[in-house]
C-alpha cells in the first residue's frame, strides 16, 4: 500500500462505526460505469453498486452533463419543500414514466434524503391514518437504523446498538423462514382471527418483496398476493419497502410487480436519483396521506440536483423496455454461472436466492465462506459484499448497466476466489 493509499487518517480520526472500509481497505479516487479506481490507479470491478445506490454505475455520462448544465445555468440547489423547476420536472416525469404505466394514483411525499426517514414517515402516516399503533414486520427486514424503522429491522447486530426498547413491532416469519413447504401467513391470519393471540389489529405491514440485506429472501407472488389479500379485507395498510430492490433491479421498476398487487404506501430511496446524491419519497394513496402541512419536514428534503439526475434517469431509461429486457438478460447469465458453482460444490450446500441482479449465493454449511470469498474477491480486483444474519450469503448487486463482459468477468473473480477460500 503507497501513501496514496494509506489508511492512517481514516484509521486516526474517524469513528469506530466504519463499516465498508474494513472490507475494502483502499482510498478509492475514481469511478466509472462499473469501475471503481484507487488513489494508485488500480481498478475495481464493482459488484457492490454502492449498496444499490447505482443502478445505472457511477458517474454515468447522461447525468452528469445534466447535473453540469444545471449547475451552471444556477439552478437552485436546496429549496426545503419549495415549488421548483426541477422538482416539477421530475414529478412530471415519474408520473408520465412510472405511475400511469402501472395505473397508480398514489401520491409522492419527498422526506428527508436516507431511505430510513422515507420509512419512519410510511410508519407515522399509516398509523395517523389508522388510528392503530402496531406495524407487523417480518423476519431477517432491514428497513434502517433510526428507531422507528431500526424496531421494524430483524438483525439483532443493529438492534442492539439502539440503547432503547424498540416497541410497537410485532415479527412474523416471512416467506420460507420454516422452509419451502409452509406457508407463513397461516401464522399471521390464525393470529388476526383470534382474540386471544395477543397481537391487535396492526395500523400496517411493512415487507420486502426482495430482502436485500436480509440474505437475498424472496417473497414468492403468491405469498405477496395472500398478504395482500389479508390486509384489504382487515383494514391494514400494507408497505413495500423498495429502498434496495426496486427501481429496476430486480428487472421491474418495483418488485412488488411481479406479483400484481398494489401497496397503500411504497418507500423509494437508493437509486431513484440515478447519480447516487441522496433522495427519498413514499408514494402513498390519497386516502392515506393524512398530513397536516409541515407535520413530518426535513432540512433536505428537496435535493434539486438529485431531481435533476432523477428526471435525466427516468427519460433514459424507462421510455420502453430495452433497459429491463437488458436486465433480465443478464440475470439469466448470472443465475446460470452462479447454479454451475453450486452444482459443482455440492458439499457446500449452495443455494443460490434472487430475482434480476439482486442474486446471493448461500452457504450455511460455513457461514464465514461468503466472507473469506469477500476478501479474496477485492485481493483480485472485485468489490463484492456478503448479506444474512451471520454474513453467509455473498450478495451479488452490480450495476444494471454492467456489460455481459464486465459481468462475466467478475463471476471468474468469483470462482477462483472461491478456490482461494477453500485451499487457505
Amino acid at each position: 500500500m503507497s501513501d496514496a493509499t494509506a489508511l492512517d487518517v481514516f484509521d486516526r480520526r474517524e469513528s469506530e462505526v466504519r463499516g465498508y472500509v474494513r472490507a475494502f481497505p483502499t482510498v478509492f479516487d475514481r469511478a466509472t460505469g462499473s469501475t471503481l479506481i484507487d488513489a494508485d490507479g488500480r481498478e475495481y470491478l464493482d459488484f457492490f453498486a454502492g449498496a444499490g445506490v447505482l443502478n445505472y454505475g457511477h458517474n454515468n455520462p447522461i447525468f452528469t452533463r445534466a447535473l453540469v448544465d444545471y449547475l451552471e445555468r444556477d439552478g437552485i440547489i436546496h429549496g426545503l419543500d419549495m415549488a421548483t423547476s426541477a422538482k416539477r420536472g421530475f414529478i412530471e416525469a415519474f408520473e408520465r414514466l412510472v405511475l400511469e404505466p402501472r395505473g397508480l394514483d398514489h401520491k409522492l411525499q419527498f422526506t428527508g434524503p436516507t431511505g430510513a426517514n422515507a420509512v419512519e414517515a410510511a410508519l407515522k402516516v399509516a398509523r395517523q391514518a389508522t388510528g392503530r399503533t402496531t406495524v407487523v414486520a417480518f423476519t431477517n427486514a432491514f428497513h434502517g437504523l433510526s428507531l422507528g424503522a431500526l424496531a421494524a429491522t430483524g438483525n439483532s447486530h443493529y438492534r442492539g446498538a439502539a440503547g432503547v426498547s424498540l416497541g410497537d413491532v410485532a415479527r412474523l416469519p416471512y416467506d420460507g423462514y420454516l422452509g419451502p413447504d409452509v406457508d407463513t401467513l397461516d401464522l399471521f391470519e390464525k393470529m388476526l382471527d383470534d382474540a386471544g393471540s395477543g397481537l391487535d389489529r396492526p395500523a400496517a405491514v411493512i415487507v420486502e418483496a426482495v430482502q436485500g440485506e436480509g440474505g437475498i429472501n424472496v417473497a414468492s407472488p403468491e405469498w405477496l398476493q395472500r398478504l395482500r389479500r389479508l390486509t384489504e379485507e382487515r383494514g391494514i395498510l400494507l408497505i413495500l419497502d423498495e429502498i434496495q430492490a426496486g427501481v429496476g433491479r430486480t428487472g421491474t421498476f418495483f418488485a412488488f410487480e411481479a406479483a400484481g398487487i398494489v401497496p397503500d404506501l411504497v418507500t423509494v430511496s437508493k437509486s431513484i436519483s440515478g447519480s447516487g446524491l441522496p433522495m427519498s419519497l413514499v408514494l402513498l394513496r390519497p386516502e392515506v396521506d393524512v398530513w397536516e402541512p409541515g407535520a413530518h419536514t426535513g432540512t433536505f428534503r428537496g435535493n434539486n440536483l438529485a431531481f435533476v439526475s432523477a428526471r435525466a434517469a427516468l427519460e433514459t431509461y424507462w421510455q420502453d423496455t430495452a433497459f429491463t429486457d437488458g436486465v433480465q438478460a443478464k440475470s439469466a447469465v448470472l443465475r446460470a454461472e452462479l447454479e454451475a458453482i453450486a452444482a459443482e460444490h455440492p458439499e457446500l450446500g449452495f443455494v443460490v436466492r434472487g430475482r434480476g441482479l439482486m442474486m446471493g449465493l448461500a452457504c450455511d454449511a460455513d457461514r464465514g465462506l461468503a466472507g473469506r470469498i469477500s476478501k479474496a474477491a477485492f485481493a483480485r480486483g472485485l468489490v463484492i459484499e456478503t448479506s444474512g444474519a451471520f454474513d453467509e450469503v455473498l450478495k451479488f448487486l452490480p450495476a444494471l448497466t454492467i456489460t455481459e463482459d464486465e459481468l462475466r468477468r467478475g463471476l471468474a473473480i468469483v470462482r477462483e476466489s472461491l478456490q482461494a477460500a477453500l485451499t487457505a
